[in-house]
């Protein structure tokens, strides 16, 4: 017993700390999959690309993320499919960060100098290849910070999964302060763990871009 609270409390707790770190790499993982396309298509001369995912964004982003899990969860059971409340929240975080990811990139891709595309056109090489080989790795480096912090609220996101029932570390805390009427210290200690999961993230972020700038000197 811990501060009025059992161990095996602790424990529940620290489990349903652990399905936040599922949802938020399974959030993380699905937009970036989702995001880079669009922020290429975002950034592309294309006109009917741009404007599509323009839309795309401006829908998600304009919607928010609990309401997006609940037509998710809700709209695909009336569609005849009974989703498990942790494949309908990484979809619906998914669609969340895919829109924030891909406008974050967007800018860091328009944020390269317009004469490294012309450059790479005198060498001869094409558009997917000034793109990948090119364009993409400076990107790359100015999106480190947006990108992490962005992923920090993706964790810190998660906790609106509760609206659906999923077991993550908001949930967790919710049944063990219904159980021991700690309000107190059960939410301190869930938003301690949030921090815990959150600060190392900054650190990475920090040191991955020193890395970068040692490396591109």
């Amino acid at each position: 017993m811990i501060l009025g609270v059992s161990y095996s409390q602790w424990l529940f707790i620290l489990t349903g700390a652990g399905w936040t770190l599922v949802l938020s790499v399974l959030g993380f993982v699905g937009g970036t999959v989702a995001g880079l396309p669009i922020a290429i298509a975002r950034a592309s001369k294309n006109r009917f690309f741009r404007i599509l995912t323009a839309a795309y964004v401006k829908l998600i982003q304009g919607i928010p993320l609990p309401v997006i899990m609940f037509i998710v969860y809700f709209g695909i059971s009336i569609a005849g499919y009974d989703l498990p409340a942790l494949v309908a929240a990484g979809i619906a975080m998914t669609l969340y960060s895919s829109a924030f990811l891909g406008e974050i990139w967007r800018g860091c891709i328009e944020a390269i100098p317009h004469t490294q595309w012309e450059a790479s056109d005198c060498l001869g090489l094409n558009k997917l290849q000034t793109l990948s080989n090119v364009i993409l790795p400076q990107a790359f480096r100015i999106a480190i910070p947006p990108t992490v912090g962005f992923l920090v609220q993706i964790v810190k996101n998660t906790s609106y999964a509760v609206v659906i029932g999923f077991f993550d570390l908001t949930y967790s805390a919710r049944v063990i302060n219904n159980s021991t009427f700690k309000p107190f210290i059960v939410f301190t200690a869930a938003a301690l763990i949030y921090f815990a999961m959150c600060y190392p993230l900054s650190i990475l972020s920090y040191r991955l871009e020193r890395k970068l700038k040692r490396h591109s000197r």
